[in-house]
């Protein structure tokens, strides 16, 4: 309804009712009007009708939804399913041309322009969040490792003939290393050093390989400030230095880092000339973990004072690209407004020292400790040192009662074989001085003797042995399945050991970001955008209930049978089988669902390893 409408309206409808609904109509045009003029978020959020009126007008804008059109190429922005053209408000035609995901597509004016918006209130809300002197930025319809890939591609051009390799400072997360080899690119490995409980940036390790790989031979270094504890965010400021002097391209996964205002700081002062003098050329970012959307989204951002690399990633990406994770994005800032969005980010600041209290205490509890990372913004570890002792102590128990069950059965085998002798031959001599031989069986020892054959007595048959029970242990990782099991997710239980290859390179103790075993078995969890404090409280509440029933398995396990006296007699008469099948019991335990365990390693309890019951 325009004015015009609005007037011819007043011939239908009282004058007075009609400026009232004009007025509130212009309400909403002048909110858009600012936007569009601004380009930054509104300061207070946008009402869903507000919204939805952007998003409609805009769609109304594509081609594909011209009352008139005609359209007989291959692609015309047709949708078969009403449900998936409401789902996507009518926006089919996509964004971007075959040479450019920023390009405008003729098609799609209003695709278009809802893009170009997203990515001007995304740098917006980046600056909020606390990275001044953000340039231009790309908001991509891919994850944070295929951005991180395509950001490699774009780089690769830009550096020498023969440039193929990555420095990377470790974190044992796959999508960043297998971003590097799906560029074709071969990863440099920089192993952590630890201080105290965190493992930190080995910057003179980073400098050595740029000397002995040379400048020539390298696209970028690769640094992450975001990461499950213990290790910490790289020093991007350090290592910006670095790469200024040696004038090498470096990128930043800063995949959930844009919550935390001192991550952000941090990547700030790396690229400000006033600060470190470092060089940043790239900091990608995914947007369902930062500002609460469906996952499928990834921020590319520059600094202003090297802007180029987003160009180049823009014209990097293949054909052209769906809106959906522009429209996600934009609905949820335009829906926050900048005072939302600094307030969800207060909150996530707020719930940090909450959630570490609150697992300090727990740990007390436990006898664990939490482990002091001060560097790490976002997440946490409290150790599970005593749950492996006390699983060893399990296995232990269990192994030494299995071993004293086989001696005493042994042992009560052969007693019971010279008690069957005894009554053999007793039984012999008692026929030989009173037993007077029956009909033909003289006739049958005789022709026995004639055919050098000797009688022998048959033996009592000896009772069947039964299989020897045996409860194992659960492996400490299986505490993060039962944690899966009770509606807990997002925390991963570490312990040393796991030896994985990713990308072709081979890690040892993979979980704990290091090559060197880390002297304690861990489990992280972390204050993430959108965690309550009500969320903290559960989460103390369940685990509290699982450290208590872990170490119930394992006082289980302990005991090689379950049932009674004539039971363990019998799981004692058992033990008579070889030794290799009673090592092979007490390794493979029982088949019940509640003494199963996860491979040895690391046990994110997302994951189908972690998926079993408990």
């Amino acid at each position: 309804m325009n004015p015009d409408n609005c007037t011819l309206a007043a011939g239908l409808v009282s004058l007075s009712y009609v400026r009232q609904g004009e007025q509130a109509l212009a309400r909403r045009q002048r909110l858009i009007k600012a936007l569009l003029s601004s380009r930054r978020l509104p300061e207070r959020g946008w009402d869903e009708a507000t919204i939805e009126l952007l998003i409609r007008d805009c769609s109304a804008m594509d081609s594909n939804n011209f009352l008139d059109n005609v359209g007989v190429g291959e692609r015309e922005g047709r949708v078969a399913c009403p449900l998936v053209a409401r789902r996507h408000f009518g926006l089919a035609h996509g964004i971007g041309r075959s040479g450019d995901i920023a390009a405008e597509q003729p098609k799609a004016a209003g695709s278009s322009l809802l893009a170009t918006l997203t990515a001007h209130l995304a740098a917006d809300a980046l600056r909020i969040a606390g990275l001044t002197g953000v340039g231009p930025v790309s908001v991509l319809p891919l994850a944070t490792g295929m951005a991180l890939t395509l950001v490699l591609l774009a780089l690769r051009p830009q550096r020498p003939p023969g440039a193929d390799a990555v420095v990377w400072s470790r974190v044992d997360q796959k999508t960043c290393l297998k971003s590097i080899t799906a560029a074709g690119l071969t990863p440099h490995v920089v192993e952590l050093k630890r201080q105290g409980a965190e493992l930190v940036t080995d910057v003179q390790g980073i400098s050595e390989a740029l000397a002995a790989l040379g400048a020539n031979r390298i696209v970028a270094v690769v640094t992450t400030t975001s990461c499950f504890a213990p290790r910490a965010p790289d020093d991007v400021a350090a290592v910006a230095r670095l790469c200024a002097a040696a004038d090498i391209p470096h990128v930043v996964n800063n995949a959930y880092g844009v919550q935390s205002r001192q991550t952000c700081r941090a990547v700030a002062a790396a690229w400000s000339r006033g600060g470190s003098g470092g060089r940043v050329d790239a900091v990608v970012q995914s947007t369902d973990k930062n500002f609460m959307v469906p996952v499928g989204g990834a921020l590319v951002a520059a600094p202003a004072t090297r802007p180029g690399l987003v160009a180049a990633v823009n014209g990097t990406y293949p054909g052209r690209a769906s809106v959906a994770a522009h429209l996600d994005l934009l609905m949820t800032l335009l829906h926050w407004g900048a005072e939302g969005w600094r307030k969800v980010l207060a909150e996530r600041e707020e719930v940090m020292p909450y959630l570490r209290d609150k697992l300090r205490q727990l740990a007390t509890r436990q006898n664990e400790r939490l482990l002091e990372t001060p560097s790490n913004p976002i997440s946490m570890a409290i150790t599970l040192d005593t749950l492996v002792a006390t699983t060893r102590d399990a296995a232990v128990a269990a192994v030494t009662e299995v071993t004293v069950a086989g001696t005493e059965a042994k042992m009560t085998a052969t007693l019971a074989e010279g008690e069957t002798d005894a009554k053999e031959v007793a039984a012999e001599g008692h026929s030989a001085k009173y037993k007077v031989d029956a009909p033909g069986e003289a006739q049958g020892k005789q022709r026995l003797a004639a055919e050098g054959q000797k009688e022998v007595a048959a033996p009592f048959p000896p009772p069947p042995p039964p299989r020897l029970l045996v409860r194992r242990a659960p492996d400490v990782t299986f505490f993060g399945a039962m944690l899966w099991s009770r509606c807990v997710s997002g925390t991963r239980v570490v312990a040393p050991g796991k030896t994985q290859t990713v990308g072709g390179v081979t890690f040892h103790n993979y979980g704990s970001h290091t090559e060197i075993p880390y002297p304690s078995t861990y489990m992280t969890a972390a204050a993430a955008l959108g965690t309550t404090r009500a969320d903290v409280d559960e989460l103390v509440v369940r685990l509290d209930r699982c450290f208590t029933e872990f170490r119930k398995k394992c006082a289980a396990a302990a005991t090689t049978a379950a049932g009674g006296d004539e039971e363990r007699g019998l799981a004692t008469a058992a033990a008579v089988s070889s030794s290799s099948e009673v090592a092979e019991d007490s390794v493979s335990g029982t088949t019940d669902a509640d003494a199963d365990v996860t491979a040895a390693g690391v046990t994110d309890n997302g994951d189908a390893a972690g998926m079993k019951s408990s």
